[in-house]
């Protein structure tokens, strides 16, 4: 199959054997260490210029693997988040806040020239597609935050896009501002996945960011948001978090949120969040407690 001159959806998958890539309706083996694979400039050209060399699987035989051995996207990388980038984000920010008299911080970061930039995960900590992710038993307040999350290689340079779940403990942060990163920081509070989607130009504006929270079977918040909403330009973010850092691998970044349910919601073990931003696909993940702690 030859791959010329012609645009390609391309998803970049990391399972428990091989990389493999998805080319439209067409899967291959991408060799190679996944760090050194994606960490390049013009990571879109160079998966291009693989194609046409790159061994073929089997539609069957790589649905199977997707199915039973995908991984978070995700090598030796450092996880790292913007807060306060939608205006709903803001709102519901200055909503747990109030009883604690910070309210105000989040309007004023919201408005500010500097963006709110947190660390958020080191890559053993971070969930894949169909893992578990956990809610803390010492907050009574506990949601998802789908977010649009870029994959930045170590030049800067936004090279892919993945979905991410940046799970949150709303009554820790409520209480004090200072307490964010106990209420963002701890074992399986970030999810990544399904894949690395790498395209030949950035995301249309228009691309939607779906939720859906499942409790045994049944719908309990579903709402959706078009990434045009968010307040700051990407490549905004990524110069911020690159000014005084370096990253030998590149990094991801979650971009913030605007789908925040209802404050009378909380999440509850065996609770199912499926957020997909297509055309990167759908991550789906099963809450629970941690088991180690």
């Amino acid at each position: 199959m030859a791959f010329k001159d012609k645009y390609l959806h391309m998803n970049l998958y990391k399972t428990k054997t091989e990389n493999i890539l998805k080319v439209d309706n067409s899967y291959h083996v991408i060799p190679g260490n996944w760090d050194q694979l994606i960490n390049r400039q013009n990571l879109y050209g160079y998966l291009k210029s693989q194609l046409n060399t790159a061994p073929a699987i089997a539609e069957g035989k790589a649905k199977n693997l997707l199915e039973e051995g995908v991984l978070p996207p995700i090598g030796s990388q450092e996880v790292w988040a913007a807060g306060v980038t939608y205006l709903r984000s803001m709102e519901a920010r200055m909503e747990e806040a109030k009883d604690s008299g910070g309210a105000d911080l989040y309007d004023r970061v919201y408005h500010a020239e500097r963006p709110e930039l947190f660390f958020k995960a080191f890559p053993h900590k971070v969930s894949g597609h169909k893992g578990a992710v956990s809610i803390r038993k010492d907050s009574v307040w506990n949601v998802p935050e789908p977010e649009l999350t870029l994959f930045i290689n170590s030049y800067g340079t936004i090279e892919g896009y993945t979905v991410g779940n940046d799970m949150s403990s709303r009554s820790i942060e409520g209480e004090n501002a200072l307490y964010l990163p106990q209420a963002k920081v701890y074992d399986r509070s970030a999810a990544l996945g399904p894949c690395l989607y790498v395209p030949a130009s950035p995301l249309d504006p228009g691309t939607l960011i779906e939720m859906d929270i499942l409790r045994e079977g049944k719908l309990m918040f579903r709402d959706s948001v078009a990434i045009s909403r968010i307040k700051r330009p990407l490549t905004e973010l990524v110069s911020y978090l690159y000014r005084e850092s370096t990253f030998k691998d590149g990094s991801f970044l979650m971009t913030g949120t605007c789908l925040v349910p209802p404050s009378d919601f909380t999440l509850l073990p065996e609770d199912e969040i499926l957020i997909t931003i297509e055309p990167i696909g759908t991550l789906r993940n099963t809450v629970a407690y941690n088991p180690s702690v």
